[in-house]
């Protein structure tokens, strides 16, 4: 089991991304704008990039690094770029 570090922050940023997701949801039910919509839809991709960001950070931080201590890098670093290789 891993204990992220910046639980707390991943946390909040989720819980605010819900509300946006919830308003996007609000303004195709009362016909807002397409771009007013693509807008925030834009908006909420980039907080989410900012989560994975983040994420991907205390990854290297803390799994890594105990990886790197215990000398098993290889599998984690693998299980790191197939990861990676899926959000980018």
């Amino acid at each position: 089991m891993h204990v992220h570090k910046q639980r707390k922050e991943i946390s909040d940023r989720l819980a605010r991304i819900e509300g946006h997701v919830h308003g996007v949801k609000n303004m195709v039910e009362t016909d807002k704008t397409c771009p007013e919509i693509l807008l925030q839809i834009t908006a909420i991709r980039a907080a989410l990039n900012k989560v994975s960001q983040i994420i991907i950070e205390d990854h290297i931080e803390s799994c890594l690094k105990e990886a790197a201590t215990s000398g098993k890098t290889e599998p984690n670093f693998e299980k790191l770029k197939e990861t990676l290789s899926k959000i980018i």
